[in-house]
């Protein structure tokens, strides 16, 4: 299955532009695949940022077994 694509239309310096061909003549890719691909990356890592976090909510919800006190409170805290 073919993926969709959408155009996207962004305003950028010509000095930008100027560099940003070089950079992807250099790659051999287009300056539409370039920033396809940053864009690609950018979301990707938020999306397992948001995973992460998530997860990690998750056990601190279910907190953690921390094994049995072996020690009155008053025996820890003897002078």
């Amino acid at each position: 299955m073919a993926r969709e694509k959408q155009n996207l239309t962004i305003s950028i310096s010509p000095e930008t532009v100027r560099k940003a061909k070089v950079l992807a003549a250099r790659r051999s890719t287009s300056i539409s695949r370039l920033l396809a691909e940053q864009i690609e990356t950018l979301v990707a890592a938020d999306e397992a940022y948001e995973r992460a976090a998530r997860s990690a909510l998750a056990l601190l919800d279910r907190g953690f077994h921390l094994g049995e006190l072996v020690a009155s409170r008053d025996e820890l805290h003897e002078r």
